[in-house]
């Protein structure tokens, strides 16, 4: 079970976190613990519910290209849905 803490200015106030086991995408933990993303196709096609990667090690699914363009994946942007955390994270999310 890894620790997920969300560094969104949005959240400057409580430093929201979250926890995910490594076969649980970021995505379905938010969602199962009350954290609010913006989300649609939960399949790696839409780009919704993109997120930065500021800290910390995970496993990327397959994601669409138009959903998450090849320059984005190199400045640690990810989907949430895809995204499978292996080690604890900080985050910056879309609100």
């Amino acid at each position: 079970m890894f620790n997920v803490e969300i560094v969104d200015s949005f959240y400057e106030k409580e430093k929201p976190f979250f926890s995910c086991t490594n076969q649980q995408s970021l995505l379905d933990a938010m969602r199962l613990q009350g954290v609010r993303i913006k989300y649609a196709c939960k399949v790696g096609g839409c780009g919704l519910c993109k997120i930065k990667v500021v800290e910390g090690e995970y496993r990327r699914g397959t994601c669409s290209v138009s959903g998450l363009p090849y320059d984005e994946r190199l400045q640690n942007y990810t989907l949430a849905c895809k995204t499978y955390p292996t080690s604890d994270m900080k985050i910056l999310i879309q609100i």
